[in-house]
């Protein structure tokens, strides 16, 4: 396994970070506000706004992420590195700012909006070339905040830090965590939106990406007929993150606009694989280059349920359902559309292009459940078997990922009553017992069909269906011990995340267990979180 270093309330002494390489393309490209003034207000025709980080008296580093500093060209951290951590005392060279966006939320146009909590450092090369974002998220207020100053609670930043670690481990594009430190302050913050405020630790992280560029960026531009800019934008866009891209003039535009759907379909599908819910699929969270981007009121699926949204803000509609997650990316992607048409001025392009996004989505998908089942390809009944599935894993309310752990010891399951009880969160009566039995009974003549050998079909199993997930409960223990000065259960959940197609820890191979169900923060979060 993977060493890593973790720190509470101690720093060590390691090697200076390698700050004095940050750049900031964006900034040298793109009109923006000048006045680094944090107050909230409209800042039109402009990609940004310089801005300064608030600075925290008496910062206290939680965990920070060496083995990435490394992989990004920032090197190892120096005692002293902790200012930087949280946006203190920066060198000359960084100019800090944060960029406008605009965006459909909860299929509403709901205008400009911006790096609220985020502000940026700018890029940073590692020595093979590959240039990486770096940005702090609640290090204080920009003129796209809207509450809290810009601060971000300690609750929220270490979901975010371990998710998206936890993701890129599973093997699915994301944003990633860098670090992750205590600011000393207190934010309120109404958790469930239910009138009843709380004060909070505060917390920054530091999260990178190749770039943080959204839907919303374009829309914004688009929107305000800064046709000139956006096409900067998207020249910018295509030259240093689409490099595959050759063609000229329109047909650039065009390949590009096909990149971005090719890339967030394959997006959608891997969240599908691992029961990945989002949570809040608005445009302004949507990344143009395809990653997992803004991690809030997320979740990844206990008992499997299409209609699971773990945003309380999303219910009754469920519009961001698990189940729905290709559906709405679909719908984002006609927003895009919709704002880059000046530049390709192309409307059956675009008509056919999204239309035939549903075809290549699902087939993507139906190959991944493929995988997870061990089947070597796609047959004519695959398609009614997994709807099957799907009305069998509803009804007997199983556990999604400990279910295709199961089917890999199917040939060792001597009580299937029993076994498949163990990963039910409702109690499998005679009847629903005979369904789960006839259901294996034809994956057993399914598997028949393979032109790959049973081990063959196990492997592509393993290293498609994960041993171990970043479950909400686990991340709300690990949050109570932070907040109590203790780091066991985050260098425990890290250890597990970085092999999560392994049992590194036998104790979180299990369903949730039943005395969370209904505690806030471990099904259902608000966006808040």
């Amino acid at each position: 396994m993977i060493e890593r270093s973790f720190f509470c309330f101690v720093l060590l002494n390691l090697n200076i970070m390698n700050l004095k390489n940050i750049a900031q393309p964006f900034t040298e490209n793109f009109p923006g506000d000048l006045s680094r003034n944090p107050v909230q207000r409209a800042t039109p025709k402009v990609l940004f706004a310089t801005i300064d980080p608030v600075g925290f008296d008496h910062p206290e580093l939680i965990v920070f992420n060496d083995k990435l500093s490394e992989e990004i060209g920032l090197g190892q951290l120096e005692e002293k590195d902790i200012d930087f951590l949280v946006g203190n005392n920066l060198p000359e060279n960084i100019k800090t700012y944060a960029t406008a966006y605009a965006g459909h939320q909860f299929g509403n146009w709901a205008g400009q909006l911006g790096d609220g909590r985020a502000i940026l450092a700018g890029e940073i090369a590692n020595e093979k070339g590959e240039k990486t974002e770096i940005q702090w998220k609640g290090a204080g207020a920009t003129p796209y905040s809207r509450h809290a100053g810009g601060r971000a609670v300690l609750r929220s930043s270490v979901r975010e830090y371990l998710m998206s670690e936890a993701m890129h481990h599973l093997g699915i594009p994301t944003t990633r965590g860098l670090s992750l430190c205590f600011t000393g302050e207190k934010v309120v913050r109404d958790m469930m939106y239910s009138g009843n405020p709380q004060e909070e630790k505060g917390a920054v992280i530091i999260r990178t990406a190749e770039s943080f560029l959204r839907f919303g960026h374009f829309e914004l531009m688009s929107a305000q007929k800064e046709v000139g800019t956006l096409q900067k934008l998207t020249d910018f866009t295509i030259k240093n993150y689409f490099q595959n891209i050759t063609s000229e003039g329109e047909q650039k535009y065009k390949d590009f606009f096909q990149d971005v759907c090719t890339k967030t379909a394959d997006l959608i599908v891997e969240w599908f694989r691992v029961g990945f819910v989002h949570g809040v699929m608005n445009t302004d969270n949507m990344s143009i280059l395809g990653l997992t981007i803004d991690y809030g009121p997320f979740s990844m699926m206990d008992e499997y349920d299409l209609n699971f949204t773990p945003n309380t803000t999303d219910l009754p509609g469920r519009r961001y359902a698990f189940g729905k997650q290709g559906q709405i990316s679909q719908w984002n992607l006609w927003q895009l559309a919709n704002a880059l048409f000046p530049l390709i001025k192309d409307e059956k392009f675009l008509e056919k292009t999204l239309n035939s996004y549903g075809n290549y989505f699902w087939e993507a998908h139906d190959k991944m459940l493929c995988k997870k089942f061990g089947f070597d390809e796609m047959q004519q009944t695959d398609e009614e078997f997994f709807t099957n599935w799907q009305e069998l894993m509803q009804e007997l309310q199983l556990d999604y990922t400990l279910f295709f752990n199961l089917l890999e010891k199917l040939d060792n399951i001597s009580d299937l009553k029993k076994d498949f009880q163990e990963i039910s969160y409702g109690f499998l009566d005679e009847t629903k017992l005979e369904k789960l039995e006839d259901f294996i009974a034809k994956y057993k003549l399914r598997l028949e069909k393979n032109t790959i050998s049973r081990d063959e079909s196990l492997a592509l199993m393993k290293k498609t269906n994960p041993k171990f997930l970043l479950r909400n409960y686990l991340l709300f223990e690990c949050i109570e011990e932070i907040n109590n000065g203790k780091t066991d259960m985050l260098e425990k959940l890290t250890k597990a995340l970085e092999n999560p197609y392994e049992e590194i820890f036998s104790e979180f191979s299990v369903k949730r267990p039943s005395g969370y169900d209904d505690v806030s923060g471990c099904s259902t979060l608000s966006c808040s979180s």
